[in-house]
């Protein structure tokens, strides 16, 4: 099998954590932007950075030749572009995106849904992509893993 086995793709747990977060809030709202910030604009601002960062990730790792589904070969460690200065700007860009959407919509429980997105990238995607890379490219992978952070 050559591909990391994860336990779920990440597009489809980070749309279930923000659909789950917007349907608590529907249900029993909850805001944390205070009334006198325009949080519209700031979290358009901070989902905009994690949509860009998610974009140059993919964009750079199809530059090189490799995919970025999860369940497909990787051919290459790709150590430039955003891979430079973390591991996974692609779940980073997830990471702001739905933090800008909390913002957004002034949604708590959309910002509370990043801990359960987080534990499942972080032990059912991340933790195994890990192993896949290491037991694949040895002693490359350690290398940057090495030099490189997990996120930032």
């Amino acid at each position: 099998m050559d591909h990391a086995n994860t336990v779920i793709h990440p597009p489809i747990a980070w749309a279930l954590a923000v659909v789950a977060g917007l349907g608590v809030d529907r249900l029993y709202p909850l805001a944390f932007v205070p009334p006198s910030v325009p949080g519209i604009w700031g979290g358009a601002a901070i989902f905009a950075v994690g949509f860009a960062t998610a974009i140059w990730a993919i964009a750079t790792i199809r530059g090189a030749g490799s995919r970025i589904e999860t369940n497909k070969p990787t051919t290459a460690i790709v150590a430039s572009g955003p891979y430079r200065f973390t591991r996974n700007p692609i779940y980073v860009g997830m990471f702001l995106g739905q933090i800008g959407l909390a913002i957004g919509v002034n949604s708590l429980w959309l910002l509370a849904a990043l801990v359960p997105f987080y534990l499942v990238i972080r032990y059912g995607v991340v933790a195994r992509e890990e192993i896949y890379l290491e037991r694949k490219f040895g002693e490359v992978y350690l290398v940057y893993k090495a030099h490189v952070r997990r996120w930032l």
